[in-house]
């Protein structure tokens, strides 16, 4: 990627950080540029970024529906941010702030994830509590980036003050362990959006990749979804089967999100939005916020990791009481059959298909940052959104088009889920 300019400025040296950029005053566009051409010594490619590109990106912002940095800095750092200091270029994730400042992210959900074998464990909601804690310490730890955001308003006033709307989605119905009460606990610490379901069928509600018990929504499941409407909490149908999807479009009096699904149409994989689905989304005013995984996304991979997600299934069954010998001849398998990352490109694809169906007002960005192995190529952290921009404008949008898919949609959204709890 490299942004052109009619002339060099104090902006395009090199060697300066992007926070002196932005303490210089320079724009999204001028910090675009440096950081590529520091990277890339001015080489160009196909993905360069336009001057009508990089303003259009910074008249708007990213409101993205999914990052997974909470889990990332549990698992990687013992002693959490002192350990991991995102105001410093962090190479192990997707995420830190420098680049959420090139890729202009001003609002972002942060997912609480917690495993699904915590439910066996019995600490699903006590580690849910855990990890919301944590993104309310990395919130205090860098309060000049970050505010804390529990709804539209929030996100607006946050955003226009130059800080990043900090929101907390729950990944996975497991973390309230049944539980109304849970449910309203976990709401009252901050959280905004719960994945009905992770990759595990519930006693109330069935995921895309088990086996189904309720056909959808049990009647309990319903209650949840309507607890969750009263609460102002968004309904999450990532991961989640198409008769719960189904179900859920049924019950819920507000819109629901997809906080980081892509089309099946497209990538043939249950986790991805079938169209019978898509086409009902508009009655609800819904949102699918595409995935950016190539596993997800990219045909071939879809197909590749299909055929893994069996194989794990059966080295389950064959070392019931040994992980390690599953993760070992997991870890072969993979090494013969690698699956291609694919291009950015089939991104725009995706959002495209969801517009053709649903409609431009049903279409966001759910990238899955640091909860993924494989990203499109162009599109490898979070620095890089101002690439979507710039391709959905060749492809033809408009300004106002791109901001609903960059943020528009989902403040939307998260509006009338709040005037349906009043």
């Amino acid at each position: 990627m490299e942004y052109r300019t009619e002339r060099p400025s104090r902006c395009a040296s090199r060697g300066w950080s992007v926070a002196v950029l932005l303490a210089l005053g320079c724009s999204l566009g001028q910090v675009v540029e440096a950081q590529v051409l520091e990277a890339q010594g001015g080489i160009k490619n196909r993905y360069q970024i336009s001057r009508r590109a990089a303003d259009i990106h910074a008249r708007g912002y990213v409101f993205d529906g999914h990052n997974d940095l909470p889990w990332e800095v549990r698992t990687k750092a013992t002693r959490g941010f002192d350990e991991l200091d995102i105001s410093k270029p962090q190479a192990s994730l997707h995420t830190d702030i420098d680049r959420l400042r090139v890729g202009n992210v001003g609002a972002q959900f942060w997912s609480v994830f917690v495993p699904v074998d915590t439910i066996a464990a019995g600490n699903a909601f006590q580690t849910t509590q855990e990890q919301i804690e944590l993104v309310h310490k990395m919130i205090a730890r860098y309060p000049d980036v970050f505010e804390l955001a529990l709804d539209a308003e929030d996100v607006r006033r946050i955003q226009g003050e130059g800080k990043i709307a900090s929101l907390i989605g729950m990944e996975g119905g497991h973390s309230i362990e049944g539980s109304i009460g849970k449910l309203r606990q976990l709401h009252a610490m901050g959280a905004r959006y719960m994945t009905l379901t992770h990759a595990d069928t519930l006693e109330w509600a069935d995921s895309a990749t088990d086996v189904a018990r309720s056909d959808g929504l049990s009647e309990f499941g319903e209650e949840i979804v309507l607890e969750m409407n009263r609460l102002g909490m968004l309904i999450d149908l990532s991961h989640v089967s198409p008769a719960t999807m189904h179900d859920a479009l049924r019950v819920s009096r507000a819109p629901v999100i997809f906080s980081h699904s892509s089309a099946r149409a497209i990538a043939d994989h249950p986790r991805n939005v079938p169209d019978e689905v898509l086409v009902e989304l508009p009655k609800n005013g819904g949102v699918v916020m595409i995935n950016f995984f190539s596993g997800f996304v990219v045909p071939e991979s879809a197909g590749v990791l299909l055929e893994q997600s069996a194989y794990r299934k059966e080295l389950k069954l064959k070392y019931p009481e040994s992980k390690e010998q599953q993760e070992r001849e997991l870890k072969q398998w993979q090494l013969k059959h690698p699956y291609p990352a694919g291009q950015v490109e089939i991104l725009v694809d995706h959002i495209e298909h969801v517009i053709r169906v649903a409609g431009i007002d049903h279409v966001g960005l759910g990238s899955d940052f640091d909860g993924i192995s494989k990203l499109p190529v162009g599109m490898e952290d979070v620095s890089k959104y101002p690439v979507l921009t710039e391709l959905l404008l060749r492809r033809g949008y408009e300004e106002e088009a791109i901001h609903k898919v960059l943020y528009g949609n989902v403040l939307r959204v998260l509006e009338e889920s709040s005037k349906v709890a009043k």
